[in-house]
């Protein structure tokens, strides 16, 4: 533990014990010698203007609240390992979409950096550590910033959105809602004035965004979570259905340790096979989430899911047939 670390602590220690705190106990917690604990002390008091007071009665110290208000450390102060985790959080939004907040963030690096030089000299962030892997991601688009600014501050907007699934280009009135990041990509969760319900947008998919002289119409969190949050994968709506699926053996190791859905159940079979079972409303990204476990997954249930994914399957092995 190095001299930040033990000045944030002892703080800690003071503004969260109900009674002083001795020498010897500071001594165990701090990991450090009776000097140490004293030059410490003498330190906050004269550099950071701490009302440590020794209390003879207990014989032990503790902060003087004859002022009412309990003492904080001056400015923004963090630990080594609290520094260490901002900079992961900077890297993985980094990650997330690159150079999307760089401007944003750049400036709170250059602090975190100066931080934790004085802290802990010589070491290195962790998040140089972190390796993350993206898979099928688009690019947000040139929108974000204007998107998330009226997002913020509760505008309406214009769009101009390409739907891939009709091929064509219409023009919406939109209330922003939520920005979500799912899989790699960047949706907006909004209500569609043109189609009076929420809608969900694909960042890459919007042409043409302006921000309205508008106040957005505003949608309370319950509805939100009931609207997008009840069925499975990015699709909105209620869950209208409950998929029932056998994972092989093989398969089951890692499913029964997977998260599909928060409200999912599962369960060993007898023949170590594991039962998943969720709720979802269309099916078209759980049947392209089945169809890449191939042989190792079986829908039980219900009936329309199970032929649907049948049919998949059967058109999979026709094109392959044809190659033969």
């Amino acid at each position: 533990m190095d001299r930040f670390d033990r000045i944030f602590e002892l703080n800690r220690i003071l503004q969260s014990a109900r009674y002083p705190v001795s020498r010897q106990k500071l001594e165990e917690v701090l990991e450090c010698s009776r000097a140490t604990v004293k030059r410490l002390i003498e330190e906050m008091r004269l550099y950071l203007n701490a009302p440590i007071v020794y209390d003879r009665r207990y014989n032990g110290y503790r902060y003087d609240s004859s002022e009412g208000e309990m003492y904080e450390l001056p400015g923004l102060w963090f630990n080594a390992s609290e520094l260490q985790a901002l900079l992961t959080v900077q890297q993985l939004l980094e990650d997330v979409q690159p150079g999307l907040l760089d401007s944003h963030l750049q400036p709170l690096r250059r602090r975190i950096d100066d931080l934790l030089s004085r802290q802990a000299p010589g070491s290195e962030p962790i998040s140089r550590r972190i390796r993350l892997l993206h898979a099928a991601a688009r690019p947000a688009g040139p929108h974000f910033t204007l998107l998330a600014g009226a997002l913020a501050a509760r505008r309406r907007l214009h769009l101009t959105y390409y739907s891939r699934g009709m091929d064509s280009l219409s023009e919406r009135e939109i209330s922003p809602q939520r920005l979500t990041h799912y899989r790699d990509n960047w949706y907006l969760d909004a209500w569609c004035h043109l189609r009076n319900g929420l809608r969900t947008f694909a960042l890459d998919a919007i042409r043409e965004a302006r921000e309205l002289d508008k106040p957005a119409l505003e949608v309370d969190e319950a509805t939100l979570d009931g609207h997008y949050a009840a069925a499975y994968g990015i699709f909105s709506g209620q869950a209208e259905q409950q998929a029932v699926l056998h994972f092989s053996p093989p398969q089951a190791r890692w499913v029964a340790m997977e998260r599909w859905h928060p409200q999912q159940q599962g369960r060993w079979l007898e023949d170590g096979c594991y039962e998943l079972t969720l709720p979802y409303g269309h099916s078209a990204e759980l049947v392209m989430d089945l169809l890449r476990y191939g042989p190792d997954v079986e829908v039980i249930a219900p009936d329309t899911l199970r032929q649907t994914v049948t049919a998949r399957l059967r058109a999979a092995l026709k094109r392959y047939d044809k190659l033969n």
